[in-house]
């Protein structure tokens, strides 16, 4: 007779799994204020939506995402915490573009192997993050998927659930000619593009460990910079009066381009002065070390802007000194125009992305290097 086979001998570590739960729960508890019940460990997370009856037409929105191969570069250095950031920013910031504060946000780890520690890292940096979104973290999973991946091996995702009334939604409605583009600095290369610049990297024979003098520290680290979670700052930005914000637009894949096009209304066309800023050096350093065309960086990477907020004219030196306030380091981007005043002549334009039958951005001048 055969020996009996286990489900640990089939690669699944339940104690291990319990382990990694304990490890969290301190740090996911402490993004729990008064809204949430049910405690920790229930099959659902759960938050008390009252006071969304005083709401005259509250809209739910919801955004879920991930961090692609970026947990690559945490995996070869295992360092975990930072992911957490990213996952956050990803999809909070995405929710807080049309004006919604972020209600809840659940995440799901899938792993080739449950290391305890290296779960628990994890997801204490998602409940970090969550904290500085203010958001609670009422729920999770971590599935072991032995064979599938590799026992060092997993990926992150995560959801966000969040409210705006419906007169408050930020957007293209509301954007109108002569608004003005305040640019949020991002942080690094937050999640995006990772893809080209572990190509790039490989192609160098650079090791994660060498120190890079124009950054000020190893490559590793500068990769593994955590994402800039601007919920927050957004949310008082587009709260104050004075600061008149009529819509957000959160940088990620495509570029600053294509997800700026994404909030304006056919028919205007938002002009972008390339010199208006620095471009961080490790942008630069992605384009020398892999001869990458600077059109092929502005169509994967952030470039240094995190997030843009589209303000009327009126409200743009108070967004500036709000935002410089918060840490933000912002500044004048361009501004909205209309089709019929602009020409394209000397610019490059960007239009219909994502799918989105909105504006166009015409993007002038050359970039300046850090």
């Amino acid at each position: 007779m055969s020996e009996p086979i286990t489900y640990a001998d089939a690669g699944v570590d339940t104690q291990a799994g319990d382990l990694a739960v304990e490890l969290m729960k301190d740090a996911v508890r402490a993004t729990h204020g008064s809204t949430v019940l049910g405690g920790f460990g229930g099959f659902a997370g759960m938050v008390d939506a009252s006071a969304l009856r005083d709401m005259r037409r509250p809209l739910l929105a919801t955004s879920t995402d991930g961090v692609g191969t970026k947990v690559a570069i945490a995996q070869a250095l295992d360092v975990h915490d930072t992911i957490g950031h990213d996952l956050v920013g990803m999809v909070v910031d995405d929710i807080v573009v049309v004006g919604a504060r972020p209600l809840l946000m659940t995440d799901y780890i899938a792993c080739g192997k449950v290391v305890p520690e290296r779960i628990a890292a994890i997801v204490r940096g998602i409940a970090e993050a969550c904290a500085l979104a203010g958001v609670p973290l009422v729920g999770g999973e971590t599935a072991e998927h032995p064979g599938l991946l590799g026992e060092h091996e997993y990926d992150v995702a995560g959801a966000c659930t969040g409210v705006v009334e419906a007169d408050d939604v930020l957007g293209p409605d509301r954007v109108r000619e002569g608004d003005v583009l305040v640019a949020l600095a991002s942080s690094g290369l937050h999640s995006n593009g990772y893809s080209l610049v572990r190509r790039v990297v490989e192609h160098a024979g650079w090791a994660l460990d060498r120190h890079v003098p124009e950054l000020g520290r190893t490559l590793g680290e500068e990769l593994l910079e955590p994402t800039r979670v601007y919920a927050a700052d957004c949310l008082a930005l587009a709260a104050d009066p004075a600061c008149d914000v009529h819509a957000y637009t959160h940088v990620t894949g495509g570029g600053l381009a294509a997800n700026l096009a994404r909030v304006l209304p056919a028919g205007t066309v938002a002009d972008v002065d390339r010199g208006s800023w620095v471009v961080p050096p490790v942008f630069d350093l992605v384009r020398e070390l892999g001869s990458v065309p600077w059109s092929d960086l502005e169509h994967t990477l952030n470039l240094g802007v995190g997030m843009v907020a589209v303000v009327g004219a009126d409200g743009a030196d108070a967004t500036l000194r709000r935002a410089a306030e918060m840490g933000l380091s912002p500044w004048v981007l361009g501004e909205v125009r209309g089709a019929a005043t602009t020409t394209t002549a000397d610019g490059d334009v960007v239009s219909g992305t994502k799918g989105v039958d909105g504006g166009a951005v015409r993007l002038t001048g050359a970039y300046r290097r850090g």
